[in-house]
Formats: C-alpha cells, structure tokens, sequence
C-alpha cells in the first residue's frame, strides 16, 4: 500500500509529499465506520456526487469528505476509546492537531510565515494558539481518531482471513509539515529555522545534475543524542498499521547526499554519514525481532548490503529492470533472486508490465524476455507472463500491482517520476474486483506455492 499520509493538491497530492509522518488521510475514513457510530446516516453517505469511474478528483473528494465528516462532528461526543486514543497517540497527536488548524485558519500558509513565538513554539504562544483554535483542533483530532479506526478495523479482518499488509514509509519529511515544526531540533536548521542542507541524490548515469529532492535533512547527532526515540515511535507507529513496511530510500539511513540549501541542483552536495551503528543497534534494543523491507534499489554500497544482512531485512528486485545488460550479473533477473527477498513485477514508479512492454522496453529487452521464456509473446500476454516470472521465483515475497494482474496498459500507471501532474490519479473500478479475478490469482498462488 502506498502511504495513507494526508496528501496536498498543491504537491501534486503525492502521498510522499506530506504534512505529518504520523497522521492519516481523511480521505481514508470509511463512512461505513461513520454510520456504524451513528455519526453519519446511510442516506447521507449515499448521496454522494457523481465522481469519474477511472480517476481520482481528489478536489472534489476532498469537498465532499470535508462536508461528510463535518456533519459527524457536529454529532460527535468524546468516548473512551477516543480518550485511550489520545492517551496512547500522544506524542504526535496534539502537536499535529494545532499544526492543522492553524494551516485551516491561515489558509494553508507554511508554518515559517506564522508569528515569530508560534513559529518557535514559544510556551504562552503556544496556549494563546490552543484556546483560540480549539474547535479546529478538536476536529482535527476526532478526524485522525476516525481513520485509525477504520484502520484498525481494516487489520483486524486481514488477520481474521489470513491477509498481511504491506505499507510504505518515506525516509524524509517536507519541511512544512507538523513534525518539523514540532521537532526543529531533529532536523538540520539554522537560528532562523531555515534548512541549512536538503535531500537530493548525486549525478549519475541517467542525471546529470542529480535529483534535488528538497527535503530537510535529519540532524543525526541531535537524533542520537535522544536515543532515536522520534524514529522509534515513528517506526512503531507504522507497524500498528501493517504487518511489514518497506522502507523508501533505505541508504539513507546510513548515509545521505547533502546538499546546501537554495541550489538549484543537486551537483553541489556531499555525502554524510548518519548514525548507522547506534540506530539499528537502538532499533534492536528498542523493537527486537523487527523487520522491515528495504527499498534497495539504484547504486547500493556495501555498507547497506552489509546492514541489510546483519538486521535480517529483505531488499526488492524488479522484474521490469531483469532484461538489460548481462543476466549472469543482474539482480533483477529472477535466476538470480535470494529467498529473502521481495520480487515486484513493477513498483509504483514504474510503467504497468503492459504499458513497459509496447513504451518503455528497448528491443533488446524485448528480446531478452523472449529469450528468457522461449517464446516471442503477444503484447496482451506479457502482464500474465511477468505475473509468473515473479510468482515462480525464490523470493519469499511476491507484489504484483493490481493493473498486471488486470492486464491494464499505461492508462492505467500511478505515478511517472519527475512529471508536476497526473500522478496518483488511478482509479480501480468496481468491476475490476470479480470474482473470475479472485480465484485467478488463488489458483497462480496454488500453483506457485503462495497460498
């Protein structure tokens, strides 16, 4: 699952582009949790506007969830489990609460445009905020013990049915979002709260300039310094939600491409390294017997290589990246998968297997596939024959995207990096969820050993 974090029309409504690294999506909310609570009437759910079929108008979603869940306020009373929600969600809650409602009442400003005393939490400031926007927060809060209900209902029938959920965490925060501002001690500012270094990748063969990811970088020293305990809690946090998480970026966690903010690209930076050996020695401590996966994808050193096996955590392999270069030597080619691995036919960044094979595939990686399986298929045949591949290998762990198991073209593809618009607009119908669907992908499990 990509993250369920709040998403901003503004940035492009990417779901790694968020304003808390705790907080959930309101647009995940079910209604049905709603009348269940006798918030909201079936009638009232019911009518809802007419949204397009196959993509997502996340604006007028947002109006009509908005309409919805303000109703259900109004009728809201503070129960006990709200309370032992609030009690257990502490450490992020009430801060993410205020940051809210303060970005409601000043019409999505960024925190660093804000009073000089709010913006660096002064005490009496601080309160002043809290009485003034009382009604804000208290919706906030109601709005974020809503989802993780739904949340928390959601895993409770997966474990019931045998189901586990895998979900995504990224590495890095925006610098306007509620856990910057609540932690500018944990991040690498200047006295006038200003990034002094941002997120980025270095050049390479592909990019000249590097990637300039433009987020705030981790103050590791300062981090370590209160033993990880924001990481910590953020890591638990994630696995109350999932089962297994994966982990974007995972290098960076031992080291990072640094460079100075107000660049334009990411030419400029320098690699530094973070706490490698007291982090996962705390997360041992802290968490033992956790697992995660780790995105190990791009140029991996052998210190990650050498983390990921000494922690136990699973990396990934694509199956869209196994048919270039030499397939004695590529990772990605499903002879040479390790058990202890996660084998994707195609991430969220990528093309579907279809929408690869007719756009993105050179004829040389056409060719390998041919090669690879024997025979030269037809277009239509290639998402089942990339489904196999992934599900007939050694890797304990198989993720097949929804549109390779429905066969679907580029029309239906989430996210193409590094373009402003029409990303994360996909839609799965409700006819794509048959029954004919369901007992394909039983029977592919029964043959394959997956089930």
């Amino acid at each position: 699952m990509l993250p369920l974090s709040e998403t901003d029309g503004a940035m492009g409504n990417s779901p790694y582009s968020s304003s808390s690294a705790f907080a959930g999506s309101r647009l995940y909310i079910s209604p049905d949790d709603l009348v269940e609570r006798g918030l909201l009437t079936a009638e009232e759910i019911g009518a809802a506007p007419a949204f397009p079929s196959d993509r997502v108008d996340y604006r007028a979603v947002r109006r009509h969830r908005k309409r919805l869940l303000e109703r259900a306020f109004s009728r809201f009373s503070p129960t006990r489990d709200y309370e032992e929600f609030l009690e257990a969600q502490s450490y992020w809650v009430f801060d993410y609460a205020l940051f809210a409602a303060m970005k409601t009442r000043t019409e999505g400003s960024s925190w660093e445009s804000w009073p000089d005393d709010l913006k660096k939490r002064e005490i009496r400031e601080m309160a002043r905020a809290r009485f003034f926007l009382t009604e804000e927060i208290d919706r906030a809060l109601f709005e974020q013990f809503m989802f993780f209900e739904s949340m928390k209902r959601l895993r409770r029938e997966c474990d019931e049915k045998g189901v586990e959920l895998l979900g995504d965490l990224p590495i890095y925060v925006n610098y306007d979002s509620a856990d910057v501002w609540a932690h500018q001690e944990f991040f690498q500012l200047d006295q006038d709260l200003v990034p002094t270094r941002v997120a980025g990748v270095p050049p390479d063969y592909f990019s000249k300039t590097g990637q300039l990811w433009g987020n705030p970088l981790y103050d590791w020293e300062e981090l370590e310094r209160d033993n990880f305990s924001w990481w910590i809690r953020r890591l638990k946090h994630s696995l109350s939600l999932f089962h297994l998480v994966r982990v974007d970026h995972f290098r960076g966690l031992l080291g990072y491409w640094a460079v100075p903010y107000g660049d334009r690209t990411a030419e400029r930076g320098e690699w530094r390294s973070a706490r490698p050996e007291t982090f996962f020695g705390e997360l041992r401590r802290s968490l033992p017997g956790i697992s995660f996966l780790a995105e190990n994808l791009g140029v991996i050193t052998p210190d990650v290589t050498e983390t990921m096996e000494r922690m136990d955590f699973p990396g990934m392999a694509v199956l869209q990246f196994g048919f270039s270069g030499d397939a004695r030597d590529n990772p990605h080619a499903p002879h040479n998968y390790g058990a202890n691995l996660a084998a994707y036919s195609g991430t969220h960044d990528n093309n579907t297997a279809l929408g690869w094979y007719r756009e993105d595939a050179t004829a040389a990686e056409r060719l390998a596939l041919a090669e690879y399986t024997g025979r030269t298929p037809a277009e239509e045949e290639v998402p089942e024959i990339m489904v196999r591949l992934v599900l007939s290998s050694v890797a304990e762990r198989a993720v097949i995207p929804l549109q390779d198991h429905l066969g679907l073209g580029s029309e239906a593809r989430i996210n193409m990096p590094s373009t402003p618009s029409g990303n994360w607009e996909w839609r799965a119908r409700e006819g794509h969820f048959s029954e004919e669907l369901a007992q394909r992908i039983k029977r592919l499990a029964e043959i394959y050993g997956r089930n």
